[in-house]
């Protein structure tokens, strides 16, 4: 198993913000793992297993998310903070150059640190996300979020996110839902497993405004010219395949692929989703000798 230590770093309202430093390669480009609305930096942990030792990944716990401090207002659970608070991070590691893997909305902050510089992305993934969020996928990451549940043991956690998700993992055995609910919950000094994350962070998501609330393609556009990939789940109801093709046909440094009977978001383990990876990687390593 890989092995990690824990970094810091300070937002500019003064949380204490934590990420997961894996140790690699310092000769190549770190990789900045950015995960989705309710999850953390256990979410990176197959990519990371994967590729630590040859890449250093550095995978954050956004504000109200795993270790990293709450915010003491919920409404600055929103992109825009989210990205000064990555650009905080950015500046206190003296990262010059590097990748970015953003799940679902760490892709929508992908594209928004693009757009401010991309001259300093060596590859972007986005992982089922684009610039246009399907509705009814948002409407079904609103049903749930913020809602505060406990199970007496991992197995009854597993259980409940497999009765909840099961259409997201059709495929999945027992094992894998195990898996999963040790990255997306925690457990707690009395001995209850809890989602890890702060529920109020649903309040400013819940608004009218949705997730992005802005056009997002001039961010996205900013991708081009930069080694970039986009891995879409096959059942995904958050990012379309008419939203794939018109992203390739904007960007044409864009590789789009898709990860069959698996819905918002892939993990990242898969087969399909790992080669896509390993070609990322390396025509970021092409373009920079």
């Amino acid at each position: 198993m890989a092995r990690w230590s824990d970094g810091y770093w300070s937002s500019s309202d003064g949380l204490r913000l934590h990420y997961r430093d894996y140790a690699g390669d310092a000769a190549r480009p770190p990789i900045v793992c950015i995960p989705g609305l309710t999850r953390n930096a256990r979410d990176f942990e197959g990519v990371a297993e994967r590729l630590a030792g040859r890449r250093r990944l550095i995978c954050v716990d956004l504000r109200g998310r795993g270790q990293s401090e709450h915010s003491k207002d919920p409404m600055l659970y929103v992109p825009p903070v989210y990205v000064e608070d990555m650009e905080a991070l950015i500046a206190a590691l003296g990262l010059t150059r590097f990748v970015l893997f953003g799940t679902s909305l760490g892709g929508l902050i992908t594209m928004l640190l693009a757009q401010r510089d991309s001259g300093r992305i060596a590859a972007a993934l986005l992982n089922d996300i684009g610039p246009v969020l399907e509705t009814r996928g948002l409407e079904h990451i609103r049903s749930y979020v913020g809602r505060s549940q406990s199970w007496p043991t991992w197995l009854h956690a597993a259980r409940a996110l497999c009765e909840m998700q099961s259409d997201r993992y059709p495929d999945w055995p027992l094992e894998q839902w195990l898996v999963y609910a040790k990255r997306v919950c925690r457990l707690t000094p009395n001995g209850r497993i809890v989602f890890d994350y702060d529920m109020r962070l649903a309040e400013p998501f819940k608004m009218p405004a949705g997730e992005a609330g802005f056009d997002l393609w001039p961010a996205f556009r900013s991708l081009d010219g930069v080694p970039s990939l986009v891995v879409r789940g096959e059942l995904s109801d958050l990012l379309s395949e008419e939203t794939v093709k018109r992203m390739c046909a904007e960007v044409s440094s864009l590789e789009a692929v898709t990860v069959p009977r698996v819905g918002h978001a892939p993990t990242l383990d898969e087969p399909i989703a790992l080669d896509a990876i390993d070609r990322l990687l390396a025509r970021g390593d092409a373009a920079d000798c």
